[in-house]
C-alpha cells in the first residue's frame, strides 16, 4: 500500500507542476501576435497526434489491405471536416468507408 500511496503522490506533483509552470511563466498578458497563434493551433495538434496513429492501427495495421482501408475512412474523415460537417457525420461515414473497402479488399 506503501508503495501505490508513493505513485499517487508522485503523479500528483506531476500534474499540479504541468498546470502550475505556465501560470509562473506568464505572469502577464500574452500580447505577442505570434505566441497567440501558437498556443491557438496546440490543442488541434496534440489531439492530431493522439488520434491519427491510431487511426491507422485500429484496423490492424500488419496487413496491406487494412492500411488501405483506415487509409480511406481516413481521407473521408479529413473531407467530409474539411467541408464542416458535424463530429458524428464524420464518424458514421468514416466509418461506412473502411467498412466497404474492408468487404472489397
Amino acid at each position: 500500500m506503501n508503495r501505490t500511496l508513493q505513485y499517487i503522490t508522485v503523479m500528483a506533483l506531476v500534474t499540479y507542476a504541468v498546470r502550475m509552470v505556465p501560470f509562473v511563466l506568464f505572469r502577464r498578458k500574452i500580447t505577442s501576435p505570434f505566441v497567440k497563434s501558437m498556443l491557438h493551433y496546440i490543442p488541434y495538434a496534440v489531439l492530431s497526434a493522439m488520434v491519427i496513429p491510431d487511426v491507422f492501427y485500429s484496423v490492424g495495421a500488419n496487413e496491406p489491405q487494412n492500411i488501405i482501408s483506415a487509409a480511406v475512412g481516413f481521407a473521408v474523415a479529413v473531407v467530409l471536416s474539411y467541408l464542416e460537417r458535424s463530429l458524428l457525420t464524420v464518424a458514421v461515414f468514416a466509418c461506412i468507408a473502411v467498412y466497404i473497402m474492408g468487404v472489397i479488399i
